[in-house]
């Protein structure tokens, strides 16, 4: 609950350029406490830390080559604007 009213806080309070890393920190917590406590991922044996870990790993493999399409793409020209 108190991830939760820090979610509401930060939307509500102007931080600048911080307001991404602000949100970003929070929403990692969230992920951590959950994958942590209902997952049942903390108090498992290793093989399932190992598991939790490629899951994760793969997720930011994922994002990275998405992100690399997207920003290696140019700004195509509209004609007529």
């Amino acid at each position: 609950m108190v991830l939760l009213l820090a979610t509401v806080g930060a939307a509500f309070v102007d931080l600048g350029p911080l307001n991404l890393a602000v949100s970003l920190g929070i929403a990692v917590t969230k992920a951590i406490l959950i994958v942590l406590i209902f997952m049942h991922v903390r108090g498992s044996e290793p093989l399932v830390h190992v598991y939790a870990g490629a899951g994760f790993l793969w997720l930011a493999i994922l994002i990275g080559l998405t992100l690399c399409d997207v920003l290696s793409r140019g700004w195509t020209q509209i004609p007529g604007k």
